[in-house]
């Protein structure tokens, strides 16, 4: 008998990464290609990870592949995060167009919304929901720019709670020269309006997530 129990859903940041033209390559390219961005990724992850007594799951609750690139839910303690760790994850792609010619970049959509948790047949963890459909829209962008990130009204506002809570952060952001651009207004497939942002740092580099203490909920 089914439970009638209705699950709550949990509302975060949630970042999409999509490898620009990935149907276009050879199947042995596209193997070696998201072998290479998973394992690149991973290592930054752990590096992040790494003297801050900050949990893997404390910092993301999953990664959802999507075949040409992936979803990363953060833990919806790091809200606001999101937007900070898509342009960390943005720092990777012209070292990896250094080592692959044919590669022509990655496009990178940041949302706050609600998914799912459920149990997948295999009994894994796994993640559903309007916020990651959502988050897949704003890449339909026809402006979008390299180097950038698409971030959604709702992430951007997650990310000023977020800058307006950890100042040491909106410094290093300064720092670092980051810019954004003026609202997009535009419509995705299904005819829905959508406003987003492109955000960027003029001094691209890997930010590590607030320690622990500090993360207030």
């Amino acid at each position: 008998m089914l439970s009638s129990k209705k699950k709550v859903g949990i509302t975060t940041d949630i970042v999409l990464i999509d490898i620009i033209n990935f149907s276009k390559l050879t199947s042995a390219q596209q193997l070696e290609i998201i072998t290479f961005i998973t394992r690149s990724y991973k290592k930054m992850i752990l590096k992040m990870l790494e003297n801050s007594n900050l949990s893997l799951e404390r910092l993301v609750l999953g990664f959802i592949s999507t075949g040409d690139g992936f979803y990363c839910v953060l833990n919806p303690t790091m809200q606001g995060y999101g937007a900070i760790l898509g342009m960390s994850f943005n720092h990777f792609s012209d070292k990896i167009a250094q080592k692959y010619p044919y590669f022509q970049g990655i496009r990178i959509g940041v949302h706050n919304g609600i998914v799912n948790e459920f149990r997948d047949i295999l009994d894994n963890k796994n993640f559903i929901g309007e916020g990651l459909n959502d988050c897949s829209r704003f890449l339909e962008l026809k402006n979008f720019t390299i180097s950038t990130v698409m971030v959604s009204s709702s992430a951007y506002e997650s990310l000023k709670c977020f800058l307006s809570k950890h100042k040491d952060f909106d410094t290093l952001l300064g720092q670092r020269g980051f810019k954004h651009s003026s609202y997009y207004t535009f419509h995705d497939k299904h005819g829905n309006e959508l406003q987003g942002r492109l955000i960027w740092l003029r001094e691209s580099g890997i930010i590590k997530p607030p320690h622990p203490k500090f993360i207030t909920h």
